[in-house]
């Protein structure tokens, strides 16, 4: 260092200069030095702020987002929903918030002791699917959704880097299992996918959930037809008529005749939409509208009210009963026979097989088909509901064909589409497909199609208020309700050949009956022996479970009970 010297002091003297005074100046490097330094740290500090700010800045832009999503469902899986009401406003389905757990795999140490400790708080984990999911090196993959909030609160006690909840939106079904064919469900990712959640969907939210215009406070409520007290009623009647006839099925439907609203329906076995794991079990669907049976002796109603409307038949006509019909191999006969020939009000009230061909065989093959087409029994039903079946028919018609349907056998439609020709048989002649969502008479009128004639559907009540009187609609009677009814007994097709150990049973019934209002359609399907010694016949299950929804529920109706009079029909009969 001290070396050195030397060479600094001549550098400095060459610095110098001589001032005009003659005095010696030193050169002014120094300062010229020390204002380039002075550039070159404000620069420096200039690139560095700029880096740092740049980082700051985009720390707060992620902090602001959401998890990294990637690998995982996007904006779909909180889309809200609007809630579901019955016609008087109670929620029968709405959005609730829940957590769902997810995984960061970049992030997670040990994989096995993740699963482990996880396996603690959720038993059901599926070790080896997890493992590789948490292996995968994804940057987020779902582990377990819709989480209650002690099983989150658990999992956070866990303290596991790598893990984290995100807040969803679950439907939650506050009527439970009441309903649950009606208003149907959701999947995981909130997306409708049976019942009228489904057709909510259809109808337009899957567009606005997409778009993510879906949200909660501009979604007004979807007001239903349904009315909770009576579909509580009806559901309730079913599931205790299952146990109590040792059935496989049982359902029902409450049909306002004059609007077509359907008011309750319920078929069982069901399920429960806030637990739905048995509800694809081959016996859980719903019958009323999309199981399809041979209706037996209900169809009889067609086959007078046919007869009727055609100008061919009145109450006076008269039908030989008295042996019974042969066509090639096969013989009609009846269950009951009176063997002697009977009026058309004695057809309907004995039920004659027999009669009800010989209805058919006076109106035609074609005239037939015909008139079961008008209303609408052959053909597929249209309404909201998704879970709808297609009716079916022979291809071609034969005379043994028209026979048979003429008593229920041959054709197999759904129990709504049923009632919803009997309902047509009520009110005044007007076939009104069925809806689940409220419909005032006046617009029911705007799509109204009239079927039969003033003069039929007053032969119709009669024959319904004689049967409940004298026949075998008797256990569906309420006092002070007018009820009236058919029962049908029809031999359980079972992989193609009837059973002669199980029955399809049918009951309908309207009520009041001197201006029907509600229209109850009742089915057991193969029901046995309430007690050893009684029978099994519609009587005995179908026409007692009507009979109970209507007590029940025919003041949450509206409807009135008159004792003022007794139901007046009178059996015309011809020996």
């Amino acid at each position: 260092m001290i070396g050195r010297l030397p060479r600094i002091g001549e550098l400095l003297r060459r610095r110098k200069k001589v001032a005009p005074d003659g005095s010696i100046v030193v050169d002014a490097a120094r300062k010229a030095t020390g204002g380039k330094a002075k550039t070159r740290i404000i620069m420096t500090m200039a690139v560095f702020f700029t880096i740092y700010s740049t980082i700051a800045g985009r720390l707060v832009y992620l902090g602001l987002q959401n998890p990294d999503m990637s690998g995982g469902p996007q904006s779909r899986v909180t889309a809200s929903r609007p809630d579901i009401v019955d016609r008087n406003g109670e929620v029968l389905a709405t959005d609730i918030k829940t957590a769902s757990l997810f995984a960061e795999p970049r992030r997670i140490v040990d994989a096995d002791e993740a699963i482990e400790r996880l396996s603690t708080v959720l038993p059901e984990i599926d070790y080896e699917q997890t493992y590789r999911k948490l292996k995968s090196g994804a940057g987020f993959v779902w582990l377990q959704r819709q989480l209650t909030p002690k099983q989150q609160a658990d999992i956070l006690a866990l303290g596991i880097p790598g893990l984290g909840f995100r807040t969803e939106k679950r439907r939650f079904y506050p009527s439970g299992e009441t309903s649950s064919y009606i208003v149907g469900l959701t999947n995981i990712d909130n997306q409708g996918i049976s019942g009228m959640e489904k057709y909510i969907d259809d109808q337009g939210l899957t567009d606005l959930q997409e778009s993510g215009l879906a949200v909660a406070r501009d979604l007004k409520p979807v007001k239903l037809s349904i009315d909770l007290r009576v579909q509580h009623v009806v559901r309730d009647e079913v599931a205790a008529a299952l146990e109590r006839y040792r059935a496989i099925g049982a359902g029902a439907v409450v049909l306002n005749v004059k609007t077509g609203e359907v008011v309750a329906m319920a078929s069982v076995p069901d399920f429960d939409p806030n637990n739905p794991y048995n509800a694809q079990e081959k016996d859980r669907l719903n019958r009323m509208s999309a199981g399809l049976y041979e209706m037996g002796s209900t169809f009889k109603s067609f086959t007078s009210a046919m007869a009727l409307d055609s100008g061919k038949a009145t109450m006076a006509s008269r039908f030989d009963a008295s042996h019974p019909i042969r066509v090639g191999h096969q013989a009609i006969h009846d269950f009951h026979g009176k063997n002697r020939v009977l009026s058309l009000p004695e057809v309907f009230l004995y039920s004659s097989n027999i009669g009800s061909a010989r209805e058919a065989e006076l109106v035609g093959i074609e005239g037939h088909r015909e008139f079961l087409h008008r209303l609408g029994i052959l053909d597929k039903m249209q309404t909201e509901l998704p879970e709808v079946a297609r009716p079916t028919e022979p291809k071609v018609w034969k005379q043994v064909n028209s026979f048979t349907i003429a008593f229920g056998h041959g054709v197999s439609t759904t129990p709504l589409q049923a009632a919803v020709g009997c309902a047509a048989l009520m009110n005044g002649g007007y076939l009104i497909e069925p809806t689940f969502l409220p419909r005032t008479v006046e617009q029911a009128m705007t799509v109204a199609k009239k079927v039969v004639s003033e003069k039929t559907v007053e032969g119709m009540r009669y024959l319904y208020t004689l049967n409940a009187e004298k026949g075998s609609a008797r256990n569906a009677r309420v006092p002070g309700y007018r009820v009236g009814g058919k029962t049908g007994t029809a031999e359980k097709v079972i992989n193609g050949r009837y059973s002669k150990d199980l029955n399809f049973n049918t009951f309908v019934a309207a009520f009041p009956m001197d201006d029907p209002q509600y229209l109850v359609f009742t089915i057991a399907d193969a029901p046995h022996p309430e007690k050893p010694g009684m029978t099994d016949v519609a009587a005995a299950n179908a026409g007692v479970i009507a009979g109970n929804i209507i007590r029940r529920s025919a003041a949450m109706l509206g409807v009135k009970p008159d004792f003022s009079h007794e139901n007046g029909a009178t059996l015309v009969s011809y020996q």
